[in-house]
């Protein structure tokens, strides 16, 4: 301490200052008096105590202190000093080390009061000093308590953010992202993070970080086995490692692996899920010594929290493969190839989206090859997202298939798959959508079982909905005694694309029904137009949407090329009981046949074609419609069709020497290369093939 100025002549009358008080002893308070005109600084019998000192040892003057005062803390307590003299100030405080006799330090605290004289010059500084190593223990002790306290509650604040996280996981994988996430375990001030499942006797690790820091040798490890992880599983207790030597010592294995991580400590944690191991968790730390009973039980409580998600992740996981499983078993395993179109299936779970509901539904789509080149598409949905209604999927696909495969007209099979529904064990219902194919004329018959309608995608992308006049749901129309489906007929040019799918396609949250329809019309419209391509980009829609249904989706597109295609087509109503349609019918009928290139069997065409409008006019109750089609390709056809009202079928009969009857059937055979009877909604249609070869010429 610097002296403050020469010795004066003489010192003040009042010097030193008397400033003994019980109070002051009490506190092992010590005083001062520090003459600054004549540098004398004096102390009394506490001061000297606690600056360790004797009278002996004193002289009196501030210069005298530095055996007690190491010079930095001299420097800093002279600079205090200085500017308080300098500022005007009237007083001053502070902090500064002594070194004790022994040679140990000793926080100090000092608080001088500057007595100036009439003009303002200093010429005193009368204060206290004390011991204050216990003060500042103390201090130091609550500021570490309170950076305890902290980070306590912070570690606390991380693991509750973390359950709240995992709550929401459903794979393992999920679990893992979300403790590796900023927001998980390096919150919590680890490193290194390992993780390992039980299987089978062993631990199959399944997470590990930072990249790099895998222990070869240790993905897949016995339990017994001296490894941390196996160790916590054995004993179902968690392994607290509080020191580098701790950790060496009781696993020298592994230690020499992860000495580059500069590991301080670690925390193994068995993860216990309904009282039995399911995995273990170590979390690395480089930057701490031991863990106090507050971050240990903290640490338990995360496991706990984990062992948890992981067990109803696991869980989740099985049930979804086993779902999965159902599904797929109940669903066709193949879809088969149809000449002359290109078909495209796709199905998607609802869980697929993100909901934690069981992964499994009761949307079916199925398509089913039939006699002459014609086919079935099937699309349906099972009332209901478990396993009883993939169950009554399963059974309800194969009875409509079974039906439709033995050749019954499309509203008998729904009929019948209705009645089945109704006698089997169950209180679901399904909507159904049933369209009979024929690839070769393009001719489509569907039924709708309470089902939405289709769609049709035009060859230059424009995409229309299609009505369909329907029935009840099956099952509910049976219980209902409700089993008529009436048949719609559209054609499908070739390259359009008929488009069959669920309502999980079509229904969004907040919309109704029709506008659901008119933005998958506009997705159809600017997809792909590849019908593998467009059925991906639609299952992605749906995967953006995440809704809470499962989707089914059948497109099927009638090829432009490589198959039989309908170059040209005429149609005529013909009335009951109406000579001049009659006559119409055969003018449009030998017209066409010319017209098309068809001269040479335009005799045969045209008495056939009378045959058949003759014998729906005559033998039902309605009129006639009349169709015809050059069918082009390799084998170039003139198709005639005839289409009534009435269900019952064309029978030959032979007819007697004077009959004029029953010989229509037998012109029919005679004269057409081929021949049969179709079902069309309520009623049939009698058609009948040429085969009208190109000329040389091409025409």
């Amino acid at each position: 301490m610097a002296d403050r100025g020469a010795r004066a002549p003489s010192l003040p009358d009042d010097w030193p200052a008397q400033l003994d008080h019980p109070i002051l002893a009490l506190n092992h308070m010590g005083t001062f008096d520090w003459d600054l005109d004549a540098g004398l600084f004096h102390m009394d019998t506490q001061a000297y105590e606690v600056f360790d000192l004797t009278p002996e040892e004193y002289d009196g003057r501030p210069e005298s202190l530095a055996v007690r005062v190491p010079p930095a803390e001299s420097s800093r307590l002279d600079a205090v000093v200085s500017r308080a003299i300098k500022d005007g100030s009237e007083n001053y405080g502070t902090y500064f080390r002594i070194r004790r006799r022994d040679g140990s330090p000793r926080w100090t605290h000092t608080q001088g009061y500057i007595r100036r004289d009439e003009t303002g010059r200093p010429r005193r500084v009368v204060g206290i000093v004390r011991d204050a190593t216990q003060e500042l223990e103390d201090s130091e002790a609550r500021d570490l308590r309170d950076a305890q306290g902290q980070a306590l509650r912070r570690q606390t604040g991380v693991v509750q953010a973390v359950t709240a996280a995992l709550a929401h996981a459903s794979s393992v994988q999920e679990v893992i992202d979300v403790l590796k996430d900023t927001h998980g375990i390096p919150n919590l001030g680890a490193t290194s993070l390992v993780m390992g499942l039980v299987e089978a006797g062993r631990i199959r690790l399944v997470a590990e970080g930072p990249a790099g820091s895998f222990v070869p040798g240790t993905r897949i490890t016995r339990i017994d086995e001296p490894y941390p992880m196996g160790e916590v599983v054995r004993t179902l207790s968690p392994c607290f490692i509080e020191s580098p030597e701790a950790f060496a010592e009781g696993y020298p294995i592994l230690w020499p692996h992860i000495t580059d991580l500069h590991i301080t400590s670690a925390a193994y944690l068995p993860l216990i899920a309904q009282a039995r191991p399911i995995g273990a968790m170590g979390l690395l730390y480089n930057d701490r010594l031991g863990f106090s009973t507050e971050e240990r039980a903290v640490l338990v409580a995360l496991g706990s929290s984990i062992a948890q998600s992981l067990q109803r992740a696991m869980l989740f996981e099985q049930e979804k493969d086993l779902a999965q499983g159902l599904q797929q078993a109940m669903l066709p395993r193949t879809i088969p190839s149809v000449r002359g179109a290109d078909v495209a299936v796709r199905y998607r779970s609802a869980a697929a989206g993100g909901s934690l509901g069981r992964d499994i539904g009761g949307d079916w789509y199925d398509l089913i090859p039939l006699p002459g080149g014609r086919v079935g598409a099937v699309i349906g949905d099972v009332q209901g997202h478990d396993t009883h209604a993939a169950a009554v999927m399963g059974q309800l696909r194969i009875v409509l298939r079974a039906y439709a495969a033995e050749g019954h007209a499309p509203a008998t099979v729904m009929a019948r798959a209705s009645v089945f529904l109704d006698e089997l064990d169950t209180d679901r219902f399904a909507t159904c959508l049933y369209a009979e194919a024929d690839l070769a004329t393009g001719v489509v018959q569907v039924v709708r079982a309470g089902h939405i309608d289709p769609l049709v995608r035009a060859v230059d992308g424009g995409c229309r909905r299609v009505p369909v006049e329907g029935g009840l749901p099956l099952g509910l129309s049976a219980e209902f005694h409700s089993l008529e489906y009436p048949v719609s007929t559209l054609e499908l040019d070739p390259g359009e694309t008929l488009l069959l799918c669920t309502d999980g396609l079509v229904e969004q949250p907040g919309q109704d029904l029709g506008d659901g329809m008119r933005v998958l019309i506009e997705q159809v419209a600017k997809g792909p137009e590849d019908v593998r391509d467009l059925a991906d980009r639609l299952i992605e829609v749906a995967d953006e949407r995440a809704g809470d249904d499962d989707v089914a989706l059948l497109l099927l597109r009638r090829r432009l090329s490589d198959t039989v295609q309908a170059v040209g087509r005429l149609q005529q109503h013909v009335a009951s009981g109406d000579p001049e349609a009659l006559a119409l019918g055969r003018h449009m009928v030998r017209a066409a046949v010319r017209a098309w290139g068809a001269g040479d069997r335009a005799d045969e065409v045209e008495l056939v074609a009378d045959e058949l409008i003759t014998n729906a006019l005559m033998h039902t109750e309605g009129s006639a419609i009349v169709t015809l089609r050059v069918l082009g390709g390799t084998d170039r056809r003139l198709r005639v069709e005839v289409e009534d009202s009435s269900s019952a079928l064309p029978r030959r009969r032979e007819a007697g020497e004077d009959g004029v009857s029953g010989r229509g059937l037998l012109l029919v055979d005679r004269l057409a290369d081929v021949w049969g009877v179709e079902a069309r909604g309520g009623g049939k249609a009698v058609w009948c093939e040429f085969r009208v070869p190109e000329k040389d010429d091409g025409t």
